[in-house]
């Protein structure tokens, strides 16, 4: 957080010197009125100038994507950021010719960078953010794996009409299975487990 205190002929034209010193917009900050000044008798016997405190708060986007540019320096990764928001949800697409590295095993290493993003985001946002974070396209690659992988698990379990339980994995990757499942009406899904190890169970649905 930033704050300065600027003074000027009136309230006007002391918000617009604390703009210019914060290099920022009306928009991102918060303006506080501390003195509105006097004119004067004609102009010029008891004149005061207004006074202003503006403060300009971290914004939650500016953040994120700071936080992801020096995770992946760190881990010598040279990134494109794509940002797009879309009111309480922020897509982030990351691409780059290490980005195997920020992915991980089975996504394991872009939901642990997902999951810190949003609560960096979230620290700085006034209202609840929901962050996405993908690489070229990694989420939709594996949105189509875990369908394919249901629909097998889904007729394996109405052959055998034995449960089957799906490896953990995080609540967004869940409903994509639920999702793809619900076109069975031999069967049902449920999560089971506390997180992280919060898993799915399919199951036969006998007819009463």
């Amino acid at each position: 957080m930033k704050e300065v205190t600027a003074t000027g002929q009136n309230v006007e034209e002391a918000v617009e010197s604390a703009l210019a010193q914060l290099q920022t917009t009306r928009e991102k900050v918060e303006i506080t009125i501390i003195d509105e000044g006097k004119k004067g008798f004609l102009g010029l016997f008891g004149k005061k100038e207004s006074v202003v405190k503006v403060v300009l708060h971290p914004d939650p986007i500016d953040e994120a994507i700071g936080f992801l540019r020096n995770v992946s320096e760190k881990m010598g990764v040279e990134i494109d950021i794509q940002v797009k928001n879309e009111g309480k949800n922020l897509h982030i697409q990351l691409s780059g010719e290490k980005i195997a590295l920020l992915i991980g095993k089975r996504g394991q290493t872009l939901n642990s960078l997902q999951y810190l993003t949003q609560l960096v985001a979230n620290r700085y946002s006034k209202q609840y953010m929901t962050v996405l974070l993908d690489a070229e396209d990694y989420r939709l690659r594996r949105n189509e794996t875990l369908t394919q992988l249901a629909d097998r698990m889904a007729q394996k379990v109405i052959r055998t009409r034995k449960e089957v339980s799906f490896e953990p994995m995080p609540s967004y990757e869940r409903k994509v299975i639920h999702t793809a499942l619900m076109k069975y009406p031999q069967i049902r899904t449920y999560s089971h487990g506390t997180e992280p190890h919060r898993h799915i169970v399919i199951a036969f649905e006998s007819k009463k």
